[in-house]
């Protein structure tokens, strides 16, 4: 259930409104948008009449039942307005969202050593990326497979920061290395395969960093957002959508089917970033480009993209890997389509700090969704 307030409503006022809201055995969440200011309510909200909420003070305008499995990533919860992510990287700020400058991430799919994971660093930063991808511990089908260096890969994660001052992003397997991995990442990737990892996504929830959450090879898109639900129940709101293609019959000419129609579905049921993988959802180099100029045209806040300075060569992954050349030669390509629909910047960065950083940093731990 959300209650929106009148715009200007005194700040004494939404704290009387919200003491006596929670007076009913329901927590009060202030969200407060570019345009106005909602109130979330987290809780047992099945015996609340809404006439009730109206009754408490002439300066509440509107009183909404959330009536979707999801609550907090809900559209509805922010009143129709999309939320943005903030990410501090070593060298500026960025904000991820709608209607802003589309992110790229690029980068290895495992770190491998120092010299390739910092020369494609500086090659992806030279052609417009804002973070550093790159795979310490790896998740592969077979157990004989290359599983990553773990942590000394964080360490030459760190280095290519150090020299470039890319984000870094990089993914999580095991609670028990989440304070090793949060220690380098700026973003904290939740891989496909732990998707539903539910203890796992309680623990990420617990911390500040922003999450990436990749949508599982199998999964709906309503096991997909409520596996972010799980993020924002355990209070971080800091959580990214990322599509990298789900498994369907035909894998005789790609790796996986790219779901874009999850864009424009998403855009209507959540107010959290959308992004798209292209090199997981398709498995080969020669499609990637198509489909990141297909995933701009559909809306997509960012992309991540594999980038090898020898792909042949590529320890995991290889037939997926861009050169850093090409990966050149899509930035431009991607860029006519990017200022056409004003979601472009020169070397697509921003660094200006938001005036409402505070309002977007990490609230305290709130209690599990029962019913909003």
């Amino acid at each position: 259930m959300i209650v929106v307030m009148k715009s200007r409503t005194p700040e004494k006022e939404i704290q009387q409104i919200s003491n006596k809201l929670e007076k009913w055995n329901v927590t009060a969440e202030k969200i407060r948008g570019r345009q106005r200011l909602v109130t979330g309510l987290v809780g047992d909200t099945a015996a609340i009449n809404p006439l009730q909420i109206q009754a408490l003070s002439p300066f509440v305008e509107q009183v909404l039942r959330v009536n979707k499995p999801f609550k907090r990533i809900a559209l509805e919860f922010r009143h129709g307005e999309h939320s943005e992510v903030i990410v501090e990287t070593p060298l500026r700020f960025v904000v991820l969202g709608q209607n802003r400058p589309i992110f790229q991430i690029a980068g290895l799919c495992s770190v491998e050593d120092e010299e390739t994971i910092v020369q494609t660093a500086l090659r992806v930063k030279a052609a417009g990326a804002q973070f550093l991808r790159g795979g310490a511990y790896k998740p592969r089908t077979s157990p004989y497979a290359f599983q990553g260096h773990g942590e000394s890969a964080l360490s030459l994660l760190a280095i290519a920061r150090q020299e470039t001052g890319l984000g870094i992003v990089t993914e999580v397997m095991d609670t028990a290395n989440l304070d090793k991995v949060a220690a380098v990442a700026d973003i904290i990737q939740i891989g496909a395969r732990n998707m539903q990892n539910f203890s796992l996504l309680k623990k990420v929830g617990a911390i500040g960093k922003p999450v990436l959450l990749k949508r599982g090879m199998t999964a709906t898109i309503e096991d997909w957002l409520m596996a972010a639900e799980y993020i924002l129940a355990a209070g971080n709101p800091n959580v990214i959508l990322c599509e990298r293609g789900i498994r369907t019959f035909d894998r005789q000419y790609a790796r996986n089917t790219l779901d874009l129609s999850a864009i424009p579905v998403l855009r209507l049921l959540t107010h959290l970033p959308i992004m798209v993988d292209p090199s997981h959802g398709t498995g080969r180099a020669e499609y990637v480009p198509a489909m990141c100029l297909a995933a701009i045209a559909a809306g997509a806040d960012g992309l991540m993209i594999e980038v090898h300075p020898n792909p042949a060569k590529a320890l995991s992954d290889e037939p997926q890997s861009l050169t850093p050349e090409r990966y050149e030669e899509l930035m431009q390509e991607m860029a006519a389509i990017g200022k056409t629909i004003g979601r472009w910047t020169q070397g697509n960065n921003i660094t200006a700090v938001p005036e409402n950083i505070h309002l977007q940093k990490l609230a305290s731990q709130v209690p599990s969704v029962t019913g909003v």
